[in-house]
């Protein structure tokens, strides 16, 4: 009675964990992956002498306001748009023709030689042909403005920059989020860098309700066009 049960419930368990891999989950506000990162609070010094100057407070008067240390905001401009075109077209033709003729021994065909209407004349043809075309067109835009942190100063002096952006609608959540490298030759005055300057950029736009889930094919549908179905 145990064998049966395990047999009935292993097909079933293989079965879910199929069914759950295809469906991703929904993201999450407050993602660590792109949590703020806040900079180390200075300690300062417990003797004051009086003077103008103090250690940890020095600020430079040919210093600006663009971000450059860790936990500093930086504005990061979406300016993303692309396109690409892909057309391909391909012919192919061959024909192949062959003819064996009877052969001759003594000035004989094998045919009249042996007095019978065997004949060792072949001809042997072929046609192969193949035609292929295919075309494809796909345009991506994305404009709006995302405040981010930095979480990192390398050794170089490239920041690594990381946030994210949560907005609730009526029926649903909207999110930004996005990651990368920043060059500080690249940020504005006014503290802003676009997002093609961002390297190794990952951005992510998506949303969540019943608005995003209403445009989403059911995990069955999504069965059926993927590649493991077989037709």
């Amino acid at each position: 009675m145990n064998v049966l049960r395990l047999g009935l419930i292993t097909p079933v368990f293989f079965v879910y964990s199929f069914l759950s891999g295809c469906v991703s989950l929904p993201a999450e506000p407050n993602d660590p992956a792109y949590a703020p990162v806040y900079p180390p609070t200075p300690v300062p010094t417990e003797f004051t002498n009086g003077a103008i100057y103090q250690e940890n407070f020095a600020i430079s008067l040919y210093e600006d306001r663009r971000a450059h240390r860790v936990g500093d905001i930086l504005t990061v401009r979406l300016d993303e748009q692309t396109k690409a075109k892909k057309e391909a077209d391909t012919e192919i033709d061959k024909n192949s023709n062959s003819t064996i003729a009877d052969p001759t021994i003594l000035g004989k065909t094998v045919k009249g030689l042996f007095g019978n209407d065997l004949s060792l004349n072949t001809q042997i043809s072929s046609t192969r042909s193949f035609d292929g075309e295919a075309e494809t067109n796909q345009s991506n835009s994305l404009s709006g403005i995302i405040t981010v942190t930095v979480a990192e100063v390398l050794p170089n002096g490239v920041m690594k920059v990381r946030g994210e952006k949560w907005l609730t609608l009526n029926t649903g959540d909207e999110y930004i989020r996005i990651t990368g490298l920043v060059r500080p030759e690249d940020i504005t005055p006014d503290n802003m860098v676009s997002s093609q300057k961002l390297a190794d950029a990952r951005i992510t736009y998506s949303g969540r309700g019943e608005v995003a889930d209403a445009s989403k094919a059911g995990w069955i549908v999504r069965f059926l066009l993927s590649t493991f179905f077989p037709l």
